[in-house]
């Protein structure tokens, strides 16, 4: 898969995130959301068996990290960047 359709992915994320859920509220919330789907990442590294193990759903776990971030970005950004 390239970049161009993790990115496409990521948008489509965030919008479904969007549609579902009210704009974070506060930092800590957004933190929160986001460690949320990093430690469901993590759950699926940690069973992997072995280095080589690529546990099924990792990248849709990654998407949904960056998808969060990009909602955090849209609550809390620094428009002057």
């Amino acid at each position: 898969m390239t970049h161009r359709v993790w990115i496409i992915d990521i948008i489509k994320e965030k919008q479904r995130a969007d549609s579902l859920h009210p704009p974070m509220h506060s930092l800590h919330e957004g933190y929160a959301l986001i460690l949320e789907e990093l430690d469901e990442l993590w759950e699926k590294i940690r069973l992997a068996k072995n280095i080589d193990d690529r546990p099924q759903g990792i990248t849709e776990e990654a998407i949904q990290i960056a998808a969060m971030a990009l909602r955090f970005l849209d609550a809390f950004g620094d428009d002057d960047i």
